[in-house]
């Protein structure tokens, strides 16, 4: 007993320093490399345990005696499957991070890089949840009852299958609609879209939802499958770069040249001004007011947001401080007053009734009068 107990002990200490001494090795490598340094972040832990529980193995296989013995080498033996899953997972996360640090998303044209990064994201939890799966099917395969249930059940894999689909449908499509996402460059993380009348940024695309990042700090969460099956607006599909609208309902008198130099002025004197477009045009010209556009363009949404509210305070006080008179305005004329008169007497030479005073108007008096009417006519006459 002593000996089994020596056995283990040291086994566990040898096991611990050396995962250690590994552990430092790395670290100091991880201060010139992202990759050995995302080593020593996430698989010390997952490293150690799996050490620990093989040095366990090996004393109980090699000291222990008595009946407890494969009990104990069972349940060690689970222990291991999970933990070896857990480093492999851990390495994958590591594998999956490097790859992600060499692909910078912080520039201006970032379109390709937040492609990556969408499926590598996605790709990182697929490979989490498989890895999972496998190793939880492993634990049950240790189990001789559970080996010959598997067996079984094989035959009937068709009909169980058809009864999994029915009963995760709705999460089936979910998972299904997120590796399209992230497969067929329809939404990337970072995008700029418009959902449900909300404007945001897509902060998280997981397997089974998308979370929006909306502009006042709200988060929107959407199952996967809603982008597949409605439309939404992405600002960002193709560039960062966009377009915006300024529109201003105006007095006819407006000077729309000196307008459009204004504008180009304090386009020019901004720094979120990609210097691409700058239009001033009359959109509209009915009713009291002519409505003018300026077309202004940034490199980014937000930036597009700030520069249009720029542009929009800037010409409305150019315009109160320069041109007033071009401010919407609402015109009322006197028109001069006229003597009543009665409707009923006809005005001397005029003809501005059908069936007025004159022969052709008499004959279609007759001629659209019904029959007791025409008979009183003659009897007056």
């Amino acid at each position: 007993m002593l000996v089994a107990a020596l056995t283990f002990a040291g086994s566990v200490l040898v096991a611990v320093v050396a995962v250690t001494l590994v552990h430092r090795v790395v670290q100091r490598i991880g201060k010139r490399s992202a990759l050995f340094a995302g080593l020593a972040r996430h698989a010390h832990r997952p490293a150690l345990v799996v050490a620990v529980l093989v040095a366990v193995q090996f004393s109980i296989g090699v000291a222990a005696r008595g009946e407890w013995r494969p009990v104990a080498l069972h349940v060690v033996g689970i222990a291991l499957i999970l933990a070896g899953a857990w480093l492999l997972a851990a390495l994958l996360v590591v594998a999956e991070d490097a790859t992600l640090a060499r692909i910078r998303v912080d520039v201006s044209d970032n379109r390709h890089a937040r492609r990556v990064h969408t499926q590598i994201t996605l790709v990182r939890r697929v490979t989490v949840v498989v890895v999972s799966v496998l190793a939880a099917a492993a634990v049950l395969m240790t189990f001789p009852g559970a080996r010959a249930a598997g067996t079984s059940l094989l035959a009937s894999a068709g009909v169980i299958g058809a009864i999994a689909a029915l009963a995760a449908q709705s999460l089936l499509g979910n998972v299904f609609a997120g590796v399209q996402i992230a497969f067929s460059d329809a939404l990337r993380l970072d995008d700029v879209v418009v959902v449900e009348d909300q404007w945001g940024r897509v902060e998280d695309i997981t397997l089974t939802y998308v979370v929006v990042h909306l502009w006042d700090d709200r988060r929107l969460i959407l199952p996967t499958a809603y982008f597949l099956k409605t439309p939404f607006e992405n600002w960002t599909r193709t560039q960062s770069a966009l377009l915006g609208t300024v529109e201003l309902d105006l007095d006819w008198t407006v000077p729309v040249e000196d307008l459009r130099q204004e504008l180009r002025h304090a386009l020019e004197s901004s720094d979120l001004w990609d210097g691409r477009v700058c239009v001033v045009q009359v959109t509209g010209a009915t009713g009291a007011f002519v409505r003018v556009r300026a077309l202004v363009s940034a490199t980014d949404a937000g930036r597009l947001w700030d520069l249009r509210c720029v542009a929009r305070e800037h010409l409305v006080g150019w315009l109160r401080s320069r041109h007033p008179g071009a401010l919407p305005q609402v015109r009322v004329r006197d028109m001069p007053q006229t003597q009543a008169r009665d409707p009923h007497v006809p005005v001397s030479g005029s003809d501005n009734r059908v069936f007025g005073e004159s022969a052709d108007g008499q004959e279609r008096v007759q001629a659209f009068s019904g029959p007791d009417q025409r008979s009183d006519q003659r009897s007056d006459h």
